[in-house]
């Protein structure tokens, strides 16, 4: 659930041009979701904020690399990169994750963890070509690429550092990261405003804005976080790759574009890489 309403929020981002800028975007998404939130969190935030309170730096860090930080990076590749280096690049992210596991941690990737990744892998790049993996020779790097590859190092470290989250309830955590989203992603906005660039919402821009504030915003980043709570950072980053194949999928549903033969090979490579590290991995452990 999670990774498909990241794929929206892909597909959102492309609508969003001429609708709204993306600081704005970045900076609005969470104030919408700081409004939502505060009367539902409001009683618990004391008592989770008691727990928080002793490396409430570290909180900022985890927006910064996670929920502004991503994002802006994200929507800033956006406009300079091709779709086809996003998907790709974004492939590294499970990479990051399983490295940090092991120089941080200790904890060693199986043959079977390490298997499923790159069936992952193969059906980002199926997907990302359009089924004509040769086309990568083609590819260009710049700068949007060097930004999304920060983007994804950054991801990867949130997704690790989340592995020793407070304990709170997962709503009062989710809500304090709001806030420290909202205010490490004002300064974002107002140099968005101070160059001239600033877009504000149109009324389609507004629509894309509630949902990309209600979906990938708020809903997919408390499943993220309880699902890392429940399997771990490296098993839970694996699952990343379903995020271009979604995407893709959505394209085809949303935007009208083609489906093709290769969408559905990339998604059996993909699902199939995720089977492959999560059910046979664990039965080989067991055996």
């Amino acid at each position: 659930m999670t990774m498909l309403m990241w794929a929206g929020n892909v597909v959102a981002s492309r609508l969003a041009v001429g609708e709204i800028s993306p600081m704005a975007l970045t900076c609005l998404r969470w104030v919408i979701v700081c409004i939502l939130l505060t009367p539902v969190t409001r009683r618990n935030l004391a008592a989770d904020w008691n727990a928080v309170r002793p490396i409430w730096p570290r909180l900022f860090v985890l927006a910064i690399l996670g929920l502004t930080g991503f994002n802006a990076l994200f929507y800033a590749a956006g406009h300079i990169t091709s779709g086809v280096n996003i998907a790709i690049i974004q492939g590294a992210i499970p990479i990051f994750v399983l490295i940090g596991n092991l120089v941080f941690f200790g904890v060693r990737a199986s043959a079977m963890r390490l298997g499923g990744l790159v069936l992952t892998l193969l059906g980002i790049v199926v997907v990302a070509t359009h089924g004509n993996p040769l086309a990568l020779r083609d590819l260009q790097t710049n700068l949007g690429d060097l930004l999304i590859l920060i983007a994804g190092v950054f991801y990867a470290a949130y997704t690790l550092d989340l592995r020793e989250r407070p304990q709170t309830t997962a709503l009062g955590f989710f809500t304090m990261l709001a806030y420290a989203a909202c205010l490490t992603s004002l300064p974002l906005l107002a140099y968005e405003i101070l160059a001239g660039t600033v877009i504000w919402p149109t009324p389609k821009g507004l629509f894309i804005l509630l949902y990309v504030a209600l979906c990938p915003s708020f809903l997919s980043q408390v499943f993220y976080l309880r699902g890392i709570q429940l399997i771990g950072p490296a098993r839970a980053g694996l699952f990343i790759n379903l995020l271009p194949v979604f995407g893709a999928l959505l394209s085809v549903l949303l935007v009208g574009e083609p489906f093709g033969s290769y969408h559905a090979l990339a998604l059996a490579l993909v699902v199939g890489g995720i089977f492959v590290a999560e059910r046979m991995g664990k039965r080989r452990k067991i055996a």
